[in-house]
C-alpha cells in the first residue's frame, strides 16, 4: 500500500528527480515508510510505501528484467501467488517477492488488459519504454484514488490533487461544474474535481497515454441483475458463506499486524465472525462510539466482540471539533460533505496505533440494499399515478408560490417527479437549478444554468442500468455514484491520514459480480433490507439484538454539536464578509438557515455543514495558493475516553 505519483513531460524535456520527490513529499501520509523514484528523459515515477508484504524486497519503482518496463503501484493483489507461479511457468523471473512486479510480467503478456486478470485494490502508473507510453488504471469499484492533468502537453497523476499541486500549483482554478455537483450530491463524483484542468480516472477504467494523447476506455462493469437460476434459500446462503469467507480469508495474507473497523452493524460483524474463524488468536476489533446515547453505536460493537472473542479497543469520541475539522478539511482537497469522515478518521488513527492493516465492512448497503432511502423509494411508487397526472403543473405552476421553508414543501416537489428523479432528488443537499433555487444568489443561477445539468449523468446511469426491476437500478446506480464518490473515498482519505491499510471484503470483484446476479427477492423481501445477509448474520452467530436493530449508520451528533459546542465558530466563519462575497448563495438564506438551526426550528446542520466544508477548501486550497501544503497540527486524542477488552479466556472455538 502506498501513494503514487509523476509526470511525463514533453520529449525534448527532461524531468528533475526533485520535481517527482516533491509530489512524493505531499502525500508522505500514504506510505511513511519509503519513497522511491524513477527519473528517466522526460518520464518520472514516484511511490511513497507503506510496508505491507515483502517488507524488505518490495521496494518501487520496480521493473521487469531488461528494465524496459517501470511500474508504481497503490494497493493489493489477492491473487498475485496464483499468477506468480504462472508467469514464472512461463519463464518470467521475479527480483522481489511482491505483488507489484506480479503486474509488470503480465503487462508483458497481455498489454494493458492485464488488468483484467487482477482481483484486489489498485491504482496503477506503468511506463512502457518501448512503446513510450503509459498505463493508468483503477480498480473495478474505485478502492484507491487516481488523478491527472494534461497541461500543455505535459501529463501530471497521482494519488491525491496534492500531488499535482505540488509541482503545478497555477492548476489550482475553480471547476464551477465539480462545484455544482458538491452542491447537490455532497461530493464530486468521478470524472470531475474541484479543479477545471485535473480528472479523476473512473473506476474499472484504464487510460494510456502516447505522444500526447490521452485514451481512456473501461475495462469492467456490473454484470446485469438478477440472472442467477433460481434456488433454494439454503442453497443461497451456503454459496453467500462461501463466496464470502473466502473475500475475507485472501485479504488476512500480511508480514504486518491486522484487524478489523467494527461498527456494531450486520456487515463488519459478519466480517470479524469470518475474521475469527480464519484466525489461530484473536482478533483485533476497533469501535468508535459518542457520548450521546443516540448515536453511540458501542454496546452493539462490544457484544459482536465479546461473542467472537476479539481483542476489543473502543474510543468514547467527544472531539476538539474545531481542531479536527481544521485539519481534516486541509487533507482533502475537493469540498467533501460527509460528516462521518470524523470518526473514521478517529476509528482509523485507533487501529493504527495497534495494526497496519484493518478489514470493513463497507459496500454491504450497496450490494444488499441496507439503505434507508430504499424502502422510502418503494414506499413511494403510490405516488406514481398523482406524479402523471399532476407532477409537471405542480412544479411550473405551484411549487414557486409557496412560501421558502414552509413545512411539506420539498416533500411535495419531490412527489411530484417521476420514480427515477424522485430518487435522485432525495439525495440532493442543495439543487440549485431544481427546487432549492431560493438559496443561491441569483448571479449563481445564472451561471449555473449554462453548465451541464449535474442530474444528467446520474439519470443516464439509472436508465442504462443492467437491471430490469427498479430497485435494482437503484443499486447499480448507488454503486457507481455513492459508494466510489463517497464511502469509499473517505475510507481511503481518512485511513491513508493515518498510514493505515484498509481492505473491504464485500467488495471483492467475484463476490460483487456473484451477489449482483441474484434476484432481488434475497436482498429486499416484504420490506426487510439485506435478507439474505442477515439470515448469514444469523447462521454464523451474530447476537439477534444486533442483527434486528434499526439501522444506524456512521453518524455524528451532529445536530447537537452545531448548536452548542461550536456554533460560535463556525456561525462567524460562515457570516464573514470573505465568505458572504464568495456569491453561491444569498447572505440572508445563510442567516436564516443559522437562525432555524440555533433557536431549534429546523435541523439545518447538513447544509450547514457542507456550506462549511466548502468554505474551508476556498481557503486552503484557492486563497492560500502556493501555501496549501503548509503542516497543520494533528488533532489530538489525549482528551478522549479509551477502553480496552482484551479477550476472554472462555472465548468462542471457531
Amino acid at each position: 500500500m502506498c501513494g503514487i505519483a509523476g509526470m511525463i513531460r514533453r520529449p525534448d524535456e527532461v524531468v528533475d528527480a526533485d520535481s517527482v520527490h516533491r509530489m512524493c513529499q505531499a502525500i508522505v501520509h500514504r506510505g511513511p515508510d519509503d519513497e522511491g523514484v524513477y527519473a528517466r528523459g522526460a518520464v518520472g515515477l514516484g511511490m511513497r510505501r507503506l510496508s505491507i508484504i515483502d517488507l524488505s524486497g518490495g521496494k518501487q519503482p520496480i521493473h521487469n528484467e531488461d528494465e524496459s518496463i517501470w511500474i508504481v503501484f497503490n494497493g493489493e493483489i489477492y491473487n498475485f501467488a496464483e499468477l506468480r507461479r504462472e508467469l514464472e511457468e512461463r519463464g518470467h523471473r521475479f527480483y522481489t517477492h511482491s505483488d507489484t512486479e506480479v503486474i509488470v510480467h503480465l503487462y508483458e503478456e497481455h498489454g494493458a488488459d492485464c488488468v483484467k486478470k487482477l482481483r484486489g485494490m489498485f491504482a496503477i502508473a506503468l511506463y512502457d519504454l518501448k512503446k513510450d507510453s503509459l498505463l493508468l488504471a483503477r480498480d473495478r469499484l474505485g478502492k484507491k484514488p487516481l488523478h491527472f492533468a494534461l497541461r500543455d502537453g505535459r501529463l501530471y497523476f497521482g494519488s491525491e490533487i496534492k500531488t499535482i499541486l505540488a509541482v503545478r500549483p497555477d492548476l489550482a482554478e475553480i471547476d464551477h461544474e465539480g462545484l455544482l455537483q458538491y452542491f447537490y450530491f455532497g461530493y464530486i463524483p468521478d470524472p470531475s474535481t474541484a479543479f477545471s484542468s485535473i480528472r479523476k480516472l473512473p473506476a474499472g477504467h484504464l487510460m494510456e497515454f502516447h505522444n500526447g494523447e490521452i485514451k481512456i476506455r473501461q475495462y469492467w462493469n456490473l454484470p446485469e441483475y438478477g440472472t442467477h437460476p433460481e434456488i433454494s434459500e439454503e442453497e443461497c446462503l451456503g454459496e453467500l458463506e462461501k463466496r464470502l469467507q473466502e473475500a475475507v480469508r485472501i485479504r488476512l495474507i500480511s508480514d504486518v499486524p491486522l484487524g478489523a473497523l467494527l461498527s456494531g452493524g450486520v456487515d463488519s460483524s459478519i466480517v470479524v465472525a469470518l475474521m475469527a474463524r480464519e484466525s489461530s488468536k484473536p482478533v483485533q476489533t476497533f469501535s468508535i462510539g459518542f457520548r450521546e446515547e443516540k448515536f453511540n453505536e458501542s454496546e452493539y460493537a462490544r457484544k459482536v466482540a465479546e461473542r467472537f472473542g476479539t481483542d476489543h479497543h473502543e474510543l468514547v469520541l467527544d472531539p476538539d471539533l474545531e481542531e479536527t475539522v481544521t485539519y481534516l478539511s486541509g487533507m482533502l482537497e475537493e469540498p467533501f460533505g460527509d460528516s462521518s469522515m470524523l470518526p473514521t478518521y478517529y476509528v482509523c488513527r485507533m487501529a493504527r496505533q495497534q495494526v497496519t492493516v484493518a478489514l470493513s465492512g463497507d459496500g454491504g448497503d450497496e450490494l444488499f440494499a441496507g439503505y434507508d432511502r430504499y424502502l422510502t423509494a418503494m414506499e413511494r411508487r403510490k405516488f406514481d399515478p398523482l406524479q402523471r397526472l399532476f407532477g409537471p403543473v405542480y412544479r411550473k405552476g405551484i411549487h414557486g408560490l409557496i412560501p421558502a421553508g414552509m413545512y411539506g414543501k420539498n416533500l411535495a416537489w419531490n412527489v411530484s417527479l417521476n420514480e427515477r428523479d424522485r430518487y435522485l432528488d432525495s439525495l440532493s443537499f442543495f439543487p440549485a437549478l431544481h427546487r432549492e433555487r431560493n438559496l443561491f444568489s441569483a448571479e449563481f443561477v445564472k451561471s449555473a444554468k449554462t453548465l451541464p445539468d449535474p442530474l444528467g449523468e446520474w439519470q443516464r446511469l439509472y436508465d442504462d442500468a443492467p437491471a430490469k426491476d427498479r430497485l435494482s437500478r437503484l443499486l447499480y446506480l448507488d454503486t457507481k455514484t455513492y459508494l466510489n464518490g463517497d464511502i469509499l473515498a473517505k475510507v481511503d482519505r481518512m485511513s491513508m491520514a493515518t498510514s493505515l491499510e484498509v481492505r473491504v471484503p464485500m467488495l471483492d470483484h467475484e463476490f460483487v459480480e456473484w451477489v449482483t446476479s441474484l434476484s432481488i427477492e434475497w436482498k429486499f423481501r416484504a420490506g426487510t433490507r439485506k435478507h439474505i445477509l442477515k439470515k448469514l448474520a444469523e447462521r454464523v452467530g451474530i447476537p439477534p439484538e444486533v442483527i434486528h436493530r434499526k439501522k444506524q449508520g456512521f453518524q455524528l451528533p451532529l445536530v447537537e454539536w452545531m448548536r452548542n459546542e461550536v456554533k460560535q465558530k463556525f456561525w462567524s466563519i460562515l457570516l464573514e464578509p470573505r465568505t458572504l462575497q464568495r456569491g453561491y448563495f444569498k447572505p440572508s438564506a445563510i442567516k436564516t438557515l443559522i437562525d432555524e438551526h440555533v433557536q431549534g426550528r429546523r435541523d439545518r446542520s447538513g447544509l450547514l455543514w457542507r456550506m462549511l466544508i466548502l468554505e474551508l477548501w476556498h481557503r486552503n486550497f484557492i486563497e492560500a495558493g502556493a501555501n496549501w501544503g503548509a503542516t497543520r497540527s494533528i488533532p489530538s486524542m489525549e482528551s478522549r475516553e479509551f477502553r480496552k477488552f482484551p479477550a476472554a479466556e472462555s472465548a468462542v472455538t471457531h
